[in-house]
């Protein structure tokens, strides 16, 4: 079956070129691009975030057929509140509604919606309808979709470091036992495995404060592509060049 996306498709021959034996476990997206494309198409931004938010449907889906388990995608960071207030209520609206309208596909198709960062600094309404939304979803069991929002990883290892010193000074901890593996629990993370693979369109050569623990021995993948432009066969692409490449996880 053959997946297209504005009419770019990739073809039984060439997803069988994977093996299936390598695909990563563990995507993360910076879907990096949306506001330039929409100056390019002389559209306004949030109709860039719009078309953005519809190509990650068809992301997930091409994903999830190639092998891939869990999805994790850099929405809306700690460093996006200074966007113009105008901008960040339409993509309030944007995660509210794209939540609702996907509530049964979720379910139909098995995906699970999860979240990380500190929802509740999210206006209300947004932050029932993320609930809401996990919960119709909870029984999922084919792939996680993990939206990062009002996320950044400093801020995330910040919280962690708070949690564990109000554990030790509660006595559930000694500083004795903090280890690597102690940390990873107390982060927003700690339910999935690290990414095994990194994938930013735009061109773009940073992390942006995202995902700094958990990315240390992780693939990265640079695409020039732009994420509304950014297609299943991009992503077989880059499932491609991972395969390509030894893992040695900091070894020889």
């Amino acid at each position: 079956m053959n997946i297209s996306v504005k009419n770019n498709y990739y073809t039984l021959e060439q997803k069988a070129s994977l093996d299936p034996k390598r695909i990563p476990h563990h995507v993360a997206f910076i879907p990096d691009g949306n506001r330039r494309w929409a100056k390019r198409q002389q559209m306004r931004s949030i109709e860039g975030h719009q078309e953005g938010s519809d190509n990650l449907i068809e992301i997930v889906k091409a994903g999830k057929e190639l092998g891939i388990k869990i999805f994790t995608f850099y929405l809306f960071s700690t460093e996006n509140w200074s966007r113009p207030q105008e901008e960040i209520d339409a993509l309030m609206w944007l995660l509210h509604t794209y939540l609702l309208e996907q509530q049964s596909s979720f379910v139909e198709e098995g995906t699970r919606l999860c979240t990380i960062g500190n929802i509740a600094a999210l206006p209300e309404y947004v932050q029932k309808t993320i609930e809401e939304t996990r919960q119709v979803t909870a029984h999922c069991q084919e792939a996680d979709l993990i939206f990062a929002l009002n996320y950044g990883s400093r801020d995330e290892i910040k919280r962690a470091v708070q949690s564990i010193a109000q554990d030790i000074i509660h006595k559930k901890i000694i500083p004795e036992q903090i280890s690597e593996e102690i940390i990873s629990q107390y982060l927003d993370t700690a339910p999935w495995s690290d990414p095994d693979l990194l994938i930013r369109t735009s061109g773009e050569l940073r992390l942006s404060n995202y995902l700094l623990w958990q990315l240390s021995y992780t693939e990265i993948f640079s695409s020039n592509v732009l994420w509304p432009d950014f297609t299943p066969y991009h992503l077989l692409e880059a499932l491609l060049n991972y395969q390509k490449r030894e893992r040695r996880l900091g070894g020889a």
